[in-house]
């Protein structure tokens, strides 16, 4: 089936039926695998030690915080270029889940930071830029809530987070822009991993772990959404019908 085959809900729904299973058990698989190796089997730092077992959470998570606004920003893109009918419902399920991985992001980071720079934070170009990409998820978020009709939410909204992309590279090259204390990329490089195969291994499952549940709960939050979205339209169209019902019957005793 083409891409523009599953804009229909109904035949989207029916994927999600069948993918989700499939996820879910993937993504505990990855989960289980990673989370031995990081805590089991992967070698403590010479240097950070136990401490460094944090970034197992932290790296990921950071990953996915800006996966997630690159997912809403696509999203935007078919809600106001090709008008996809599923685009706004997959730009609103994701904001919630890119507003948790931020702020597991920041969280863990200010736990590393602590030990490693002798505080939980510093106004740092890495660190500030992750928090204003947290605030422009509640501000989305915020949006979304404030208007009653979707769709006039859905095109703001989408331009918002289009205007917000401009903060994905900021956060991605600011440790190469300016100088910070926040260590520059040591797995993606032109050339090559700077970490060793027993840390990385490990680090690439749970990143891999934590894709799998950003796909496993965006699914199911679109699938709310459209479900939401039906018992809204039956609300209205019910309230519409009994109207002239209403003012016939109250119209009978005046005569």
């Amino acid at each position: 089936m083409a891409f523009w085959d599953y804009a229909n809900p109904t035949r989207f729904l029916r994927l999600v039926q069948v993918v989700l299973p499939w996820l879910i058990g993937f993504c505990v698989l990855a989960f289980a695998a990673g989370l031995y190796m990081a805590f089991f089997t992967a070698p403590e730092d010479y240097q950070q030690g136990n401490t460094v077992r944090i970034m197992y959470i932290h790296v990921p998570a950071a990953w996915l915080c800006m996966m997630c606004y690159t997912v809403m920003s696509i999203s935007s893109i078919g809600t106001l270029v090709w008008k996809h009918p599923l685009a706004d419902v997959s730009a609103k399920s994701a904001a919630p889940i890119g507003a948790a991985f931020t702020f597991m992001a920041l969280v863990t980071g200010s736990l590393w930071g602590k030990p490693m720079w002798g505080t939980y934070w510093v106004w740092d170009a890495r660190l500030t830029s992750v928090l204003v990409l947290l605030i422009m998820y509640l501000g989305l978020m915020t949006l979304w809530r404030t208007m009653d009709d979707p769709i006039k939410a859905g095109k703001s909204a989408a331009i918002l987070t289009l205007v917000g992309a401009l903060n994905l590279p900021i956060i991605k090259f600011s440790v190469d822009w300016w100088n910070t204390l926040h260590q520059p990329a040591s797995v993606v490089r032109m050339d090559g991993p700077t970490i060793h195969a027993d840390i990385l291994w490990p680090l690439l499952i749970m990143a891999v772990a934590f894709t799998l549940l950003f796909f496993v709960l965006h699914l199911m939050a679109m699938r709310n959404e459209i479900l939401r979205r039906r018992v809204r339209a039956l609300r209205m169209r019910a309230a519409s019908v009994s109207r002239p019902g209403t003012a016939a019957a109250t119209a009978q005793p005046a005569e």
